[in-house]
C-alpha cells in the first residue's frame, strides 16, 4: 500500500485577489489588527508615550517595570471574598504587555503614568541629543 502525499502545489499559502498588507487606507488591515493588542506607542522629539488599555482593573491592581528598555504593564483583578455562588462561567480580567520603547528614555527623569477609565497613559523624556556645535575660527 503506497502512501499518497498532497500535490506540491497544495504546499503553498493561498493568494488573494486582494492586498490584506495594504496600508496606504488609514482604516488598513494591519492597523485594525494591531489596535486589537490594546497598546500604543508614540515618540515625538522629546518624549515617548504609551497607552494601555485595562479595563476593569483598579490602579492598585497594575503593576509597571521598566528595565534595559523595556516597559511591563501586568494587571489582574482581584477576587473579592469568597463567594457561595456556584460559577459555571467567569470572567477574569487580566492583562500583561511587554513592550521594547524606541528611542533613548531619560535615566533620571521619573516618568509620567495617568490612570482613568481603564486607560493607562505613561510618559517618558527621552534623553537630549547633543547638537553639533559650530566652532568659530579666529583670525590669528
Amino acid at each position: 500500500m503506497s502512501k499518497r502525499f498532497l500535490p506540491r502545489s497544495m504546499w503553498s499559502f493561498p493568494r488573494f485577489p486582494f492586498s490584506i498588507f495594504d496600508t496606504s487606507e488609514e482604516e488598513g488591515w494591519l492597523q485594525e489588527f494591531s489596535d486589537l493588542s490594546g497598546l500604543s506607542v508614540a515618540e515625538d522629539a522629546d518624549h515617548i508615550y504609551v497607552e494601555a488599555a485595562v479595563p476593569g482593573v483598579s490602579e492598585e491592581e497594575i503593576e509597571m517595570t521598566f528595565d534595559n528598555g523595556v516597559l511591563w504593564i501586568k494587571a489582574e483583578r482581584k477576587e473579592e471574598g469568597t463567594s457561595s455562588k456556584k460559577f459555571y462561567r467567569k470572567a477574569i480580567n487580566s492583562f500583561s504587555y511587554r513592550v521594547a520603547l524606541p528611542g533613548d528614555v531619560d535615566p533620571v527623569r521619573q516618568p509620567e503614568a495617568l490612570f482613568k477609565n481603564g486607560i493607562l497613559k505613561i510618559t517618558f523624556y527621552k534623553i537630549k541629543q547633543s547638537q553639533p556645535k559650530k566652532i568659530p575660527i579666529k583670525r590669528g
